[in-house]
């Protein structure tokens, strides 16, 4: 049995859906993250859960026990937010200490966890500190901190390191995951920051439009998206999304299916069914390709109408028949603004989407 258990879990807000049939589970020691853009309903789902917002629809179960009608503070959990909320005329030690204070545990037990706590996320030195002497970096760890010294059956994170500089972020990051992974709690995290999921989440259910588009580990998400939303959604650069026309198997020795993509005529090195005859769309990745020394029947041609410096790698934005394709390549091999270039999507790095934008395995 999952610690978090959700069933046809639906919230709206007069005529808007803000959550629709949401299914999903969360195992003991699992970290699930909600992923996807402002609006998506990850907040929406993650307030339901502790009892901030009201299901309209649909079942909440914390370990076996269903909580839909329970208040927050009778549902066991701790929840870590976006802003940190530390009490600031508290000092470090204070501010740990309070959840303690209020379910009567005795001093002796309060400040061995706080030792304990302070000792696990580096904050011995600023037990004695109110918030407004501590970096941000530290007040995260407090809040964080203050949730965990409860030990409650699971952990909420709304967006816990969106206020934070990327080198606090990425420091976090892993602080966050060692703490997680020593607890055995179910964990839920909201974050619109797919590096943030990617690093983090055991699990990650990308979401959209108040929908669960797939629900995957990091790697599944990023090499196997479900559909054309989770596709270009995921990743940096975006993948590249194109149209292909008139497919059909490729009548020479190289196999392969036949179609045209930015208005040429291109052979992929990918198998699809002999009567298979739709339409698709075609999805490549910056990284997945290679630069071709001469037009083939594999390659697609551009012109490079755009270069971005990434520092090892250079961004090549290339304008083709009716597309913009984005490509990325070793700086040193980059070719000048205003060039022709050919390049050649990388076999077994090639997705495929039906009409309706689902998958088609390969």
């Amino acid at each position: 049995m999952a610690d978090i258990e959700l069933r046809n879990l639906t919230k709206r807000y007069g005529a808007l859906t803000a959550v629709d049939s949401v299914d999903l589970d969360v195992e003991a020691g699992e970290v699930m993250c909600l992923l996807g853009p402002s609006g998506c309903g990850k907040t929406t789902t993650l307030r339901m859960i502790g009892g901030l917002e009201w299901a309209n629809e649909g079942d909440i179960f914390i370990s076996g026990k269903r909580v839909n009608n329970l208040k927050p503070a009778q549902r066991n959990i701790a929840m870590v937010f976006q802003f940190y909320a530390l009490y600031p005329s508290l000092t470090v030690a204070d501010n740990l200490a309070f959840p303690l204070h209020a379910e009567n545990v005795d001093k002796a037990e309060i400040d061995r966890r706080v030792q304990h706590i302070a000792n696990i996320l580096e904050l011995d030195h600023a037990l004695g500190r109110i918030p407004g002497r501590l970096s941000e970096g530290e007040k995260q760890r407090v809040a964080v901190g203050r949730a965990i010294i409860r030990n409650p059956q699971c952990f909420l994170f709304d967006e816990p390191l969106s206020r934070l500089d990327i080198a606090l972020r990425q420091e976090m990051r892993g602080q966050i995951k060692m703490l997680l992974s020593d607890l055995n709690k179910a964990s839920v995290i909201v974050t619109h920051d797919q590096i943030e999921a990617l690093t983090i989440g055991d699990r990650i259910a990308v979401m959209n439009d108040g929908l669960i588009e797939q629900v995957a580990i990091p790697h599944d998400i990023f090499a196997s998206p479900a559909n054309i939303f989770v596709a270009g959604f995921i990743g940096t650069p975006q993948m590249n999304l194109i149209a292909g026309r008139n497919v059909k198997p490729n009548s020479g020795d190289e196999g392969g299916v036949e179609l045209q993509l930015c208005r040429q005529d291109v052979i992929l090195p990918v198998e699809l069914a002999a009567s298979y005859n739709a339409d698709i769309t075609v999805g490549v990745r910056p990284r997945s390709f290679d630069l071709a020394s001469e037009s083939a029947a594999d390659t697609i041609s551009g012109m490079i109408d755009l270069i971005e410096p990434m520092g090892a790698e250079t961004l090549l934005h290339l304008t083709t028949e009716g597309e913009e394709l984005r490509v990325v390549t070793d700086h040193r091999a980059a070719p000048p603004l205003g060039a022709q270039i050919h390049v050649r999507p990388r076999a077994g790095q090639i997705h495929l989407f039906d009409e309706r934008g689902m998958r088609i395995q390969i």
